[in-house]
């Protein structure tokens, strides 16, 4: 008898080899109160995506402009409010130029796609999946450096035989949540005529005494032959992302940029709320000073427990706890105990490495901190039964 064709069996094979392993991920459908638990999960470092300032902007913003921008920027999408934001994420970052995108992973393609086409480029392993697959976008000959390694990076740009080159690289590092050599990294790209390319995601409204970014901290802003990449959805409580650079950066990826040119523009809620974060930021600059107390604090108490972490140049506190399962067990046990913790396994961090990524807060108080230690306790405990 012929046999049926089962075009999906591979599928459901490979979900079940996933789910062994340990690695199946499931959706889950938070709620406004997100059960009442402290959150160590998300990326709002500030506390701004619930601040009645943010809320307001958007609300305003909508009703003006309506829910959606309607089209790709190039079209209808671009409205006044995006060139407001633009304007002012210049100011505050100290850049020559600015380009609103929809995501942030939108600008990383953007950026990265077009400005190393045709170009050697040289990506960091620590990169954000963003980066990994913008590079795989460029369709450039890509090599990976190891982690914070600037002798491979000028080894890798002294030995191109491309005519141009691009260095890509985060500022903080998305779990591990250090900080990668700037100044060092800037130095090799002068000395070998490279461009660098720095994702600002997890330190705009974090690194510096006013939240200005890692780039900015390192006294490169006005480098032009640095760009910059940001997220709009993580310190500034919105959405969207942005690339910040010299004007001959922004007008190749306004024509070139895919991930621009075929994509609909940020909702206008979305921009207002952004430029509402940007003037807070302004306004309270000892912001983030608070979130580097706070993970400062965090990666104190895992130590003290026992727990592997590293020191955080930002929000980002990792737990290391080796196997998937152990770091699945540990958001559990948080959970049991109050704390929402994200939980990260392969491909998201390399095997051996699953871990628990603990993001810190402004606006964690101590009774919080004190909720987050029986927490950790629980999760040391565990760690020593298994």
């Amino acid at each position: 008898m012929e046999q049926t064709p089962d075009p999906l069996a591979r599928f459901r094979a490979a979900a079940a080899s996933r789910e062994a392993a340990g690695l199946k991920r499931t959706l889950r459908a938070r709620t406004p109160d997100d059960d009442g638990l402290i959150d160590l999960a998300s990326n709002d470092y500030l506390g701004l995506a619930r601040d009645e300032r943010l809320m307001e902007a958007a609300i305003a913003a909508t009703r003006t402009w309506g829910t959606g921008s309607t089209g790709s920027r190039l079209v209808t999408g671009s409205t006044a409010l995006h060139a407001r934001l633009e304007a002012r994420l210049c100011a505050f970052a100290e850049a020559e130029g600015s380009l609103v995108f929809s995501s942030g992973y939108l600008a990383n393609l953007a950026a990265v796609a077009a400005l190393g086409k045709d170009a050697l480029v040289v990506s960091e392993a620590g990169n954000h999946a963003s980066i990994v697959d913008a590079c795989r976008l460029s369709r450039s000959r890509v090599v990976v450096t190891p982690h914070r390694d600037v002798t491979a990076v000028e080894k890798a740009l002294a030995d191109r035989h491309e005519d141009h080159a691009i260095v890509v690289t985060d500022a903080v590092f998305s779990v591990d949540g250090d900080l990668a050599p700037l100044a060092e990294l800037h130095a090799a790209t002068v000395r070998q005529d490279a461009l660098l390319v720095v994702d600002e995601a997890h330190s705009i409204g974090v690194i510096g005494p006013r939240g200005q970014g890692a780039v900015h901290a390192a006294g490169l802003a006005a480098e032009p032959g640095v760009v910059r990449t940001l997220t709009l959805s993580k310190s500034l409580g919105s959405q969207g992302g942005a690339v910040l650079g010299a004007p001959e950066v922004i007008q190749t990826l306004v024509d070139t940029g895919r991930s621009f040119i075929f994509d609909t523009g940020l909702a206008p809620g979305s921009v207002a709320a952004a430029l509402a974060a940007v003037d807070i930021l302004h306004n309270q600059p000892e912001l983030p000073g608070y979130v580097r107390t706070r993970a400062r604090e965090l990666a104190s108490m895992a130590r003290e427990l026992g727990l592997e972490t590293n020191d955080p140049a930002g929000a980002v506190v990792p737990i290391v706890l080796g196997p998937p399962e152990a770091a699945l067990r540990a958001a559990l046990v948080c959970a049991e105990r109050g704390v929402r913790a994200g939980c990260f396994r392969p491909p998201s961090v390399p095997v051996g490495r699953s871990c628990l990524r603990l993001t810190a807060r402004a606006n964690l108080s101590s009774d919080d901190l004190a909720v987050i230690k029986g927490a950790l306790t629980a999760v040391a405990e565990m760690k020593v039964t298994m």
